[in-house]
């Protein structure tokens, strides 16, 4: 017995004597906690913009626009007098839903004529989708019950009836990327993405710790030191392999009947840039951890709420500002926001201008970190090699 208390003595010696996994086993269940706790705090959805067509640009339609306002779900980022470019503005503005206003919308109501809203929603993100059109609708049944009623009551039918009379205003809803809506179409592409980034940043993390571990990096710079060849020369290999792991994501929208439409030269290239961004992350990790273990250990750290905090499914917007500085610091989150643009939505590369702008920050100041250490690593390997002739 009083060996194995001695052996379970020794192995809390081991534990704490590691300081990675230290970190790991007691500081990642706090980070995550803190990390997903506030990401969720909020419990529901606000502020979501929409976009609002008034063709009737009557004080009843600028009512209706105020109780828009005044939801704590939604509220109006613009006013558009025809429909002619209100889906490019509410890709612009991230709005989930337009609304429009018909024409003679007020007059049709005073004459008792049918009238109606139409709502276009986008439902790429069910989240927001399902909770703005709900607020749409219950500002628009509001303002419809305050019409009947106070009709009823000009006809002398009692306040108390008329409550009881009221019909809720009636609207059309037209539901866009519609694909969205079936949960595994909305799903699907976001955890692949995320899987193809956390596999590109942990091979990575072992293409200069491997070297440096088995006691090859020597070698390895003996047959090139320029350091730009040698960064490129671990990442190729990378770039080729996602291509194929590209098919396999659209063998699988195939198998799963849910074929995903992609065109031109903007998602492609954004794509690269994402590999890139992705790839010196891992690199730079690599050329600063000496061991494969502890390289693979904090990218897992790094890559393990990346789906959580992309936006993808929580809205950024309803998240804390420290939360979103550290996603936008994680090139899955960038990507899956041009990815939704230019796939599920349809958009243009001028939409997708912030995260573009995102993933070039990301890949250029990894990329010249990366350049500096692995230099500093080649010259400090080039003088112990002097040294020891």
């Amino acid at each position: 017995m009083k060996n194995f208390l001695n052996l379970i003595k020794r192995e809390f010696q081991l534990f704490f004597q590691n300081k990675v996994l230290m970190v790991l086993f007691l500081g990642a269940p706090i980070m995550y906690g803190i990390l997903v706790g506030s990401v969720y705090k909020k419990g529901t959805v606000t502020d979501i913009p929409i976009i609002v067509v008034d063709e009737d640009q009557t004080p009843l339609s600028r009512q209706l626009i105020d109780m828009f306002n005044e939801n704590e779900v939604i509220y109006v980022a613009s006013v558009l007098n025809d429909n002619f470019n209100s889906r490019e503005t509410a890709l612009k503005k991230e709005a989930t839903v337009v609304v429009n206003i018909p024409k003679n919308f007020a007059a049709d109501i005073n004459y008792n004529r049918p009238t109606e809203l139409t709502m276009f929603v986008n439902t790429s993100n069910t989240v927001t989708s399902n909770y703005a059109m709900m607020a749409v609708n219950v500002c628009a049944g509001t303002l419809k019950a305050g019409i009947q009623i106070k009709s009823l009551e000009k006809k002398g039918v009692p306040s108390y009836v008329a409550a009881q009379q009221y019909e809720p205003f009636k609207t059309t809803i037209i539901k866009q990327n519609f694909k969205s809506g079936n949960y595994l179409y909305f799903m699907l592409p976001g955890v692949l993405l995320t899987v193809l980034q956390q596999v590109i940043m942990l091979g990575l993390a072992l293409s200069f710790a491997s070297e440096f571990e088995n006691g090859t990096f020597n070698e390895l710079i003996a047959k090139t030191s320029n350091v730009f060849q040698l960064l490129f020369v671990k990442l190729i290999p990378f770039l080729l392999m996602s291509v194929l792991i590209y098919a396999l994501y659209y063998g699988y929208s195939i198998l799963y009947r849910m074929p995903l439409h992609v065109e031109g030269f903007a998602f492609w290239g954004t794509s690269l840039l994402f590999l890139l961004a992705v790839g010196f992350i891992g690199i730079l990790v690599s050329i600063a951890i000496p061991t494969q273990l502890k390289a693979t250990e904090i990218l897992m750290v790094i890559a393990t709420p990346s789906f959580i905090l992309s936006g993808f499914t929580w809205p950024l917007s309803q998240m804390p500002d420290w939360i979103v500085a550290i996603a936008k610091c994680i090139p899955l989150t960038h990507y899956l926001q041009i990815f939704r643009t230019l796939v599920v939505e349809k958009g243009t590369v001028d939409m997708v201008s912030g995260p573009i702008w995102g993933l070039v920050i990301i890949t250029v100041v990894t990329f010249l970190f990366s350049v500096i250490l692995l230099q500093w690593k080649i010259n400090k390997a080039k003088k112990a090699a002097v040294l020891t002739k």
